[in-house]
């Protein structure tokens, strides 16, 4: 004797909304100007105060974007598009 799936085949289950905002949102906020921040002001954290990410960003300028190595991660997770602001919505959008 077999149970029932308890999901019928071929539909799948909502995704859950995470703790800060829906999963899979976009950000409002625009990806071309959190790239260049990064690039030129990344030591200082600019680029997570444009995100909202405020805390993270005193950090940033407290430990000189942690020796650069924290500066060069997020740079590449910017230019990947994962990427996310404060609410926990990915940075998509170019322009």
């Amino acid at each position: 004797m077999t149970s029932p799936d308890p999901i019928p085949s071929g539909t799948y289950p909502p995704v859950s909304d995470g703790p800060y905002g829906a999963a899979g949102e976009v950000s409002p906020k625009l990806l071309l100007p959190a790239v260049l921040l990064c690039f030129f002001l990344g030591g200082l954290g600019i680029h997570r105060f444009y995100v909202g990410k405020v805390g993270t960003g005193v950090l940033m300028i407290l430990t000189l974007g942690g020796l650069g190595i924290w500066t060069l991660i997020d740079f590449i997770v910017l230019l990947v598009g994962a990427f996310k602001d404060k609410e926990g919505r990915v940075l998509k959008q170019w322009t």
